[in-house]
């Protein structure tokens, strides 16, 4: 379960860069981590990596751009935290 903001940049960033692994969190319904990738691309690549450090920010760029090609961009944020609360709520 993803907590703090820090942990789901590193999920993000690790899904856009194994983006096979997104069908299969599909499957097994693991709401927070596509919630992670899908608002972490949506808000697109952090301008200032691009002054600190430019390798990562084209790196994150080509990722962001594959998953955007990939039709991965159409995943609901909101939808997805919804789920991902309902997930974390007792039965």
């Amino acid at each position: 379960m993803i907590q703090s903001a820090r942990q789901q940049e590193l999920c993000a960033r690790y899904l856009l860069a194994h983006q096979a692994e997104i069908p299969v969190l599909l499957k097994a319904r693991r709401w927070a981590e596509l919630a992670a990738v899908a608002e972490y691309a949506a808000k697109d690549v952090p301008d200032h990596l691009a002054q600190t450090d430019a390798a990562l920010y084209r790196q994150l760029r080509h990722q962001i751009t594959e998953y955007r090609v990939r039709g991965w961009h159409r995943l609901n944020v909101p939808k997805l935290r919804e789920l991902a609360a309902q997930a974390r709520r007792p039965a």
